[in-house]
């Protein structure tokens, strides 16, 4: 009875030189998590293996807990001794799953993963910031200007506003310089015409100025000329002072600048395409998806959401 019942035993635990592989290789990886309060002694390999080996030996649901994600798929193999434990089990199915899921499996976490990052998004659109203009123009400038920076006043962006110290402002250009920069790159990148560049305002002002001198030269000119012949100065006149119809609108005048409403829809329109970038998960130099997908806590959001709706339509029905 006693060695039947000592085989029992080794078959429902797990082989003791498999635990001291697979936390001598745990141990050598730098970026594993331990807990603050053994950390300090966690500093050599020897320790840390001793320390996963004592919690692997001691409590394997929570081991695999903390450190499943690293375990490789004949790792996880050796944990089959140990599927009498509900919780051990209970951990081994999530992770097989998601090393290999099945087609509904893929299917139903890809809902879970959209639904999430969705429940994150409107986290981020009350929190204001996110999403705020500055923000997204700072993540993607190019973009902005396309739809709204090229009808903005940009000398308006280097001036101090209200309140804020000279440091802060100078500070502010800087990061606006560089906002500038990043943007004519990508003009010249794709091929849009050096006139159109951004920062050419003063390279178009100094033109301007310069066809203003011709203008008076040519002024000048004719004002000689009127002396000699007043009929010719005055038709010469109308034609150069740059009215083309009977309305007299200017050829050279510049674009009006946008109203309101149409400003308020073209920034609409960036914001959208901002949130559908972080959707579709472009965003990831700036946020960690990896948390966003994986955090179940965000099921709560549309855990309510389906409340609201079921509590709705109850009501309605009444």
């Amino acid at each position: 009875m006693g060695e039947k019942k000592k085989m029992e035993t080794e078959e429902r635990s797990m082989k003791s030189a498999a635990a001291e592989t697979i936390t001598a290789r745990l141990s050598s990886l730098d970026y594993l998590y331990f807990p603050r309060a053994v950390q300090s002694t966690a500093a050599s390999s020897d320790q840390r293996k001793s320390i996963l080996l004592d919690l692997l030996r001691r409590d394997p649901a929570v081991f695999l807990e903390r450190y499943g994600s690293e375990l490789r798929v004949d790792e996880l193999l050796e944990f089959d001794a140990l599927k009498h434990d509900y919780e051990v089990d209970w951990h081994l199915k999530n992770l097989r799953k998601k090393i290999s899921p099945t087609s509904e499996e893929m299917k139903s976490r890809s809902v879970a993963v959209r639904n999430r990052r969705l429940a994150y998004l409107n986290k981020l659109v009350l929190e204001g910031q996110y999403f705020s203009e500055d923000a997204m123009r700072d993540r993607e400038p190019y973009l902005h200007h396309e739809y709204v920076g090229k009808f903005q006043d940009l000398m308006g962006r280097n001036m101090a506003r209200p309140g804020e110290r000279w440091s802060e402002t100078l500070m502010r250009r800087a990061e606006e310089a560089t906002l500038v920069s990043r943007i004519r790159e990508e003009q010249q990148r794709l091929g849009v015409a050096e006139s159109d560049w951004i920062g050419n305002e003063k390279l178009e002002e100094s033109e301007e100025e310069e066809e203003e001198e011709e203008e008076e030269e040519e002024e000048s000119e004719e004002d000689d000329e009127e002396v000699k012949n007043p009929t010719e100065a005055s038709s010469s006149h109308d034609e150069a002072s740059g009215f083309t119809d009977s309305n007299g609108r200017e050829e050279n005048a510049k674009a009006p600048v946008l109203p309101p409403e149409e400003m308020q829809d073209l920034m609409d329109q960036f914001t959208s395409i901002m949130q559908q970038k972080f959707l579709s998960g472009e965003d990831d130099q700036h946020l960690d998806y990896t948390k966003i997908d994986n955090d179940e806590t965000l099921d709560d959001h549309w855990l309510r959401e389906i409340g609201l709706d079921a509590e709705e339509k109850y009501f309605s029905e009444d």
